[in-house]
């Protein structure tokens, strides 16, 4: 099984290419829980993700014959950036297998550091069969995102980080996708205080790992669905499933809604941008989904910053949505000169903002002399919302919420 020293000997090699991240101290999510809550920003890590710290280790273990021969593996994103990065910096030749639908970003990104990029399949472990095909067929190492203890090792050189910039830790809260980054973590925070408890975090899309555990036994997932890919994986490698099972006290999921309300308050409040997974850990603790006492140290691992554009616009209106500060409604309107006049001012009297409006004659679901119409409003919070609402409601419109 893993042990310390594994992690102390990987920080060696991983010291020339990963940085050391800031462990940051937050005001606002301290005072939002009413513990003390420090990020550990390994969104701001070299290729914007802890995975850089494994893959470099894994890389600087192997045989000059393995290194001619070059290098594969499968990833959604940040261990394919963090494999193709270790093996640029050495020499080695790369080629990373990633899901047909992985972020257009993260699929740039990889290439940009040197990498073959070939897009296969569905998810995760689509593409790691369609690499370890190409594993056999080129003699090529396979890089494993998870299931490796040279991986697992550099990983855990976040855990040497977080007990030093912050001795008095009462929990780690670090986000599970195939387990290597906590059992790494695990191994290096326990082996400093073994009191230090340890919480893993899943998105319930992928969440095999707390069934796994009940079971005694290794759980796969027909599927997995959620905005944080970095985690997506149908199931917890054998490796880290052994330490977590001995070295993680708890395990947690959030839903995406949680994640998706996380990554917006760190953008607003800490002006930090991290992707889903890495949101999942502050979501754990903002949500109320573990257990923890007043004043308790928390470290939460900001494991990434990857986020697609497209994915961030739509977890920011998400955001907006569930802060009651977007409102989309539906009303029908007698189809006259100054209907519409009338609907807005009830509006403007209410200091709701209008974003857009559509305005249908020819829908089918409303008679031959009205007018359907729909509204983007901003709003000030659920209770604006719930008075402007209310307001139209009084004033006779029948208001469908629509989002």
């Amino acid at each position: 099984m893993l042990d310390i020293s594994d992690v102390r000997e990987a920080r060696e090699r991983v010291s020339e290419t990963a940085r050391r991240t800031p462990l940051d101290y937050s005001h606002t999510f301290s005072t939002m829980t009413g513990a003390e809550v420090s990020l550990k920003l390994e969104n701001f890590q070299r290729t914007g993700s802890f995975k850089i710290r494994g893959a470099t280790n894994r890389i600087k273990t192997l045989t000059d014959a393995e290194k001619t021969a070059g290098v594969v593996t499968a990833s959604a994103g940040n261990h394919a950036q963090g494999v193709a990065l270790a093996a640029s910096r050495v020499g080695v030749d790369s080629k990373i297998v990633m899901p047909e639908n992985a972020p257009i970003s993260k699929i740039k990104a990889t290439r940009s550091y040197g990498a073959e990029v070939v897009l296969h399949g569905a998810d995760y472990d689509e593409a790691a069969e369609r690499a370890h095909e190409i594993e056999r067929a080129e003699d090529r190492t396979y890089v494993h995102a998870f299931d490796d203890e040279m991986v697992m090792a550099g990983q855990g050189t976040i855990g040497l980080e977080i007990v030093e910039d912050c001795p008095e830790v009462d929990t780690v809260v670090v986000p599970i996708g195939g387990g290597g980054l906590i059992s790494g973590i695990a191994t290096a925070v326990k082996a400093y205080d073994p009191e230090i408890r340890v919480v893993g975090v899943q998105a319930e899309g992928a969440s095999s790992v707390a069934t796994s555990l009940q079971k005694g036994a290794i759980h796969e997932l027909d599927a997995v669905d959620t905005i944080a890919d970095g985690i997506a994986t149908r199931s917890v490698g054998e490796r880290p499933f052994e330490v977590i099972q001995e070295r993680v006290d708890e395990v947690a999921t959030v839903p995406d809604g949680d994640i998706a309300m996380a990554i917006t308050h760190l953008l607003e409040r800490s002006k930090t941008m991290v992707e889903g997974a890495g949101a999942v850990p502050l979501a754990a603790v903002l949500e109320g989904h573990l257990d923890y006492d007043e004043d308790e140290v928390i470290v939460p691992a900001l494991c990434g910053g990857n986020i697609d554009l497209n994915m961030l616009t739509t977890v920011i209106m998400r955001g907006l949505v569930e802060t009651g500060r977007y409102l989309k409604v539906r009303t029908v309107l007698e189809d006259q000169p100054g209907s519409l006049e009338n609907l807005l001012e009830v509006i403007a009297d209410m200091r709701a903002n209008i974003y857009a409006i559509q305005h249908d004659r020819t829908s089918r679901e409303i008679g031959m002399s009205d007018t359907e119409v729909e509204l983007d409003l901003e709003t000030r919070g659920p209770e604006h919302v719930d008075r402007l609402l209310a307001e139209l409601r009084d004033q006779g419109y029948e208001v469908d919420v629509l989002v």
